[in-house]
């Protein structure tokens, strides 16, 4: 004779007996955000810099602009070579040759630390180390130019060989405005305002 058995609710979960093997929790998968550059936005950055002097470099700055990210994903440099019918091969060095393009995500704040011989004379490489230690980053071994992004995609920290402003080192730039004579109390305060939600401007 079976021994009856207790009815369980709906939505109960049925209990496990020892030695029962319990099936693993699937984890979620962070989906691929998609790119904001559409064909709609490409074919109107492309049709505003047709015949234009400067047409290439005119294009890939727009539509680094237009990426939250402020930079060229390898996707939209193919798709500019093949709709301009410039050789993707001269797309690439142009957008590797121009310090200002950036093969890489950029985080919601760029810092770029000037690294030329007056800069460097006169601190450049302590203001560099600072930044590092206040965004916690750790630079690559062996690495010539750095490129580092904070984990929150809160900043991003470069150094560039050159900015040309001699006068005034050492100088940072900071999401795109040039700070001169900079201090390391004068960068921890900028990365403090930041943090409190300073926009990018």
């Amino acid at each position: 004779m079976k021994t009856p058995t207790k009815s369980r609710k709906r939505g109960t979960p049925a209990p496990v007996e020892a030695g029962q093997a319990t099936r693993p929790k699937r984890s979620k998968v962070a989906l691929p955000v998609p790119s904001p550059i559409t064909p709609a936005v490409m074919a109107g950055v492309l049709a505003k810099h047709r015949g234009k002097p400067g047409e290439l470099l005119g294009i890939l700055e727009e539509l680094q602009t237009l990426h939250p990210h402020k930079f060229l994903p390898l996707a939209t440099l193919e798709e500019v070579a093949e709709q301009t019918g410039v050789p993707a091969s001269q797309v690439f060095s142009v957008a590797t040759f121009y310090t200002f393009f950036n093969l890489k995500p950029q985080g919601e704040h760029t810092l770029v630390v000037c690294r030329g011989t007056a800069c460097h004379t006169r601190g450049s490489k302590a203001r560099l180390q600072t930044l590092k230690r206040i965004l916690n980053l750790k630079e690559e071994e062996g690495a010539e130019k750095v490129f580092l992004t904070t984990d929150d995609k809160r900043f991003t920290l470069k150094t560039v060989a050159c900015f040309g402003q001699c006068a005034l080192a050492p100088v940072v730039e900071v999401d795109g405005r040039m700070r001169s004579h900079v201090t390391e109390v004068c960068l921890k305060e900028l990365v403090d305002g930041l943090t409190r939600g300073g926009k990018r401007k």
